[in-house]
């Protein structure tokens, strides 16, 4: 550190001038500054302290010369706990030829009282030996008031923004459990009510094939009741399309798992020859199929990463692998990778890519966790991690599906689900 102070480049100033025209500057200039100052010894003693010192101490000069400064104004923490004076940062500047500067600590008043302080000590040097230190402070209360009020504020901002986002989150998963429930109804009409009457209407067809009595017409009116026959069992086929799009009924039947395997057969049955796919699900024993909207997301999870792979993956080997725990945490494991053009990082964390927001939101609604790992030419692997039964979220993120296991109820499907 260099030695050139305040104070001696004072002195460096004045030594041109008589001894008393000197000290007049000195005083003047230690009395107009708005900081505290004072010297101490090699004994800690105070040998001089400005005006500014004295007011903001309480204390008046003849009060502080000649006194230990460590006792006098440093003597606790802001706690009130024992300041030990061998650790004092002031007395170390020339004890230790340490200088320093503190904002994180008090000094204390005539009156008993503290205040947060910033003081810089600094070794005082005379023909190159240590003689004591000068120590400047400032009280710095207002700051840490505007600090304090600053960090408050950004505080209450941040609970604002959290209330909002988990205000904004249960609209979301409200929104979407009212979607669910809104396409379970349309199903459910559409096969009661436009599936019967197709089904009717396919019956009267054939009944007139049977009795078209003219044998001029009757062949072109057995030709014409085929064609609608056909066109009748087309839109049959589109109405079950549809039904099931909107709610599988095998989901609400036999089970998300159930469900899961399906779903891969339609994925391999709809990509025909273009590509291979490799399914295997492995479900502990005595670990029930899940319920309700926990179902529901990893279903549509599900959906979301195969139709991703489908439009956009150009992929010609896919593999699903699902393991679920045993109990009694159990944790349902769900990957899918392609060999794939991949994407980058920011195309997959872009505000705007709403099915992987969408997929993430609906994981996170049941405490999961979805992660993507992929890169340009390099295919892509998504892996959701859900507890079934409130497994610890730190669990989800240390634990990796196994391999199979004995004594898990396996089901397992790999390459054309059969």
């Amino acid at each position: 550190m260099s030695t050139s102070t305040a104070l001696p480049a004072s002195a460096d100033a004045v030594d041109q001038a008589s001894p008393d025209e000197a000290a007049r500057r000195l005083a003047l200039l230690l009395a107009s500054t708005g900081e505290g100052i004072f010297g101490i010894d090699m004994d800690g003693r105070c040998t001089f302290v400005n005006r500014a010192a004295c007011d903001t101490l309480g204390w008046r000069t003849d009060e502080v010369l000649g006194r230990n400064m460590h006792a006098l104004i440093h003597h606790s923490h802001g706690d009130g706990s024992d300041y030990r004076e061998c650790d004092c940062p002031i007395f170390n500047a020339f004890r230790r030829g340490d200088p320093c500067r503190i904002d994180d600590e008090v000094l204390w008043r005539a009156d008993g009282s503290a205040f947060p302080a910033e003081y810089s000590s600094y070794p005082l040097f005379e023909h190159g030996q240590v003689q004591g230190a000068v120590v400047t402070f400032v009280d710095i209360s207002k700051r840490k008031h505007a600090e304090e009020l600053l960090r408050a504020s950004h505080d209450q901002l941040e609970r604002r923004v959290a209330e909002r986002t988990s205000q904004l989150r249960e609209l979301a998963h409200h929104l979407e459990a009212v979607r669910e429930t809104e396409r379970k109804r349309i199903a459910r009409e559409i096969h009661d009510e436009l599936g019967s009457l197709l089904v009717a209407l396919k019956m009267d067809v054939n009944w007139l094939e049977r009795r078209v009595g003219d044998e001029g017409q009757r062949a072109a009116m057995v030709a014409k009741c085929h064609r609608m026959g056909g066109l009748v069992d087309t839109a049959v086929d589109a109405v079950g399309r549809i039904i099931t799009d909107l709610r599988p009924s095998i989901l609400d039947h036999q089970g998300l798992w159930a469900a899961l395997e399906w779903q891969a057969q339609e994925f391999q049955l709809a990509g025909s020859d273009e590509r291979e796919v490799r399914f295997r699900i492995f479900v502990a024993a005595d670990v029930a199929p899940p319920e309700g909207g926990l179902a529901i997301a990893v279903f549509r999870i599900f959906q979301e990463v195969l139709s991703n792979v489908a439009r956009h993956a150009q992929a010609s080997r896919v593999d699903i692998r699902i393991d679920v725990d045993a109990p009694p945490q159990p944790v349902l494991y769900l990957q899918v990778s392609d060999d794939g053009i991949g994407a980058p990082d920011e195309a997959l964390n872009d505000a705007r890519s709403y099915g992987v927001l969408g997929m993430r939101e609906r994981a996170a609604q049941f405490g999961g966790l979805l992660g993507i790992a992929s890169a340009p030419g390099r295919g892509t692997t998504v892996r959701l991690v859900m507890p079934l039964e409130g497994a610890p979220l730190e669990e989800l993120r240390q634990n990796e599906p196994g391999p199979e296991a004995p004594g898990r109820k396996e089901s397992r499907r790999e390459g054309d689900p059969s």
